[in-house]
């Protein structure tokens, strides 16, 4: 690497020295180097520690001349912005002790250009949590969608190919949630109010103890609006929602609260017992009062005798009426 340049102590002309600065860089990216390569050939070029951060995952890349990670931090003494579609992406600089050399401006500019086209060919680092501001950007009904492809450009997305939207709760770390339910395709995850968001190309199958909601929408605000209905109507039987499979239930989710708490059935299901609930819903899953034995691994007189006292406040025999019920309470 050190062929490619003169050292700039050693640079007769300024003009040269931009000229050399340019072909310098021209270089690197034919070679489509990453980042860390952009840092430690900035370094050893400049003869100073050189850095990059990016704004949209935290990541801070330090390299020392001598090709290897910096450790001592020092003050920086010269700093240009990393801009990517007008949009300030990050940033890179220079820790030198002493006087500035005159071509640290272009090794800046150059350098800024160069990790602007690696973010833009290959994405951020591929980090699995994300900055919630950029995906509250993605999922957002407020955001202009030029707003949104840029952040889902820094994401690492690509404009051209659909993304998935998925609401989850999990005893899990996010970030360890979304290794398993997307292990081979690209995920990010960030939480954003009281639920997490996984953006992914590609969803699998959850782990046990996860819910999740998922959006079908081609729009991301549009489909995180359905997630986060879907994960409304989840149960412990039912884990993972799809918004499609609700049909007309997910009308409930339009229904004012202090509405659905005013029903009588529902009024009835709130004041079940645990095992009571746990009854209806597996009559409700299966239809049969024999199946929901199975289900509850009860004989089926005892299961018998739990929906006739559940019958005494609801309308059992009426399956349908006991179905909506139990869903609207869910959204409670």
């Amino acid at each position: 690497m050190e062929a490619l340049a003169t050292r700039l102590s050693n640079l007769d002309s300024h003009v040269e020295g931009a000229i050399r600065v340019v072909m310098f860089y021209d270089t690197l990216m034919r070679r489509r180097v990453d980042l860390p390569a952009l840092a430690r050939a900035s370094a050893g070029l400049a003869e100073c520690v050189a850095g990059i951060r990016l704004h949209s995952t935290g990541q801070v890349i330090r390299m020392s001349p001598a090709g290897t990670e910096a450790s001592t931090a020092q003050p920086m003494s010269s700093r240009s912005p990393v801009t990517l579609d007008d949009e300030e992406i990050g940033e890179v600089w220079l820790e030198r002790a002493g006087v500035a050399n005159p071509l640290d401006e272009v090794v800046l500019d150059r350098l800024g250009i160069a990790v602007a086209a690696v973010v833009e060919r290959y994405g951020p680092a591929r980090t699995t949590m994300a900055d919630p501001a950029l995906v509250e950007l993605v999922i957002s009904a407020d955001s202009d969608e030029a707003g949104r492809a840029r952040a889902l450009r820094l994401l690492g997305f690509a404009p051209d190919r659909p993304v998935r939207v998925a609401a989850v709760r999990t005893g899990l770390p996010l970030d360890r949630l979304a290794a398993l339910v997307c292990p081979s395709h690209l995920v990010k995850a960030a939480e954003v109010g009281d639920a997490g968001v996984l953006l992914a190309t590609k969803l699998g199958e959850f782990p046990d103890g996860a819910r999740a909601g998922i959006g079908a929408h081609e729009c991301p605000s549009r489909a995180w609006t359905e997630a986060r209905i879907a994960l409304r109507f989840t149960t412990s039987r039912s884990p993972v929602v799809h918004h499609p499979d609700l049909g007309a239930l997910a009308l409930l989710a339009e229904v004012p609260v202090a509405s659905l708490r005013a029903n009588a059935d529902v009024a009835a299901v709130a004041a079940l017992s645990a095992e009571d609930l746990e009854t209806l819903d597996a009559y409700c899953a299966t239809g049969s009062l024999r199946r929901a034995a199975d289900l509850l691994h009860l004989h089926h007189s005892s299961v018998s005798r739990r929906l006739e006292q559940i019958g005494k406040v609801l309308d059992v025999a009426d399956l349908a009426r006991v179905k909506l019920a139990l869903a609207a309470f869910r959204l409670l």
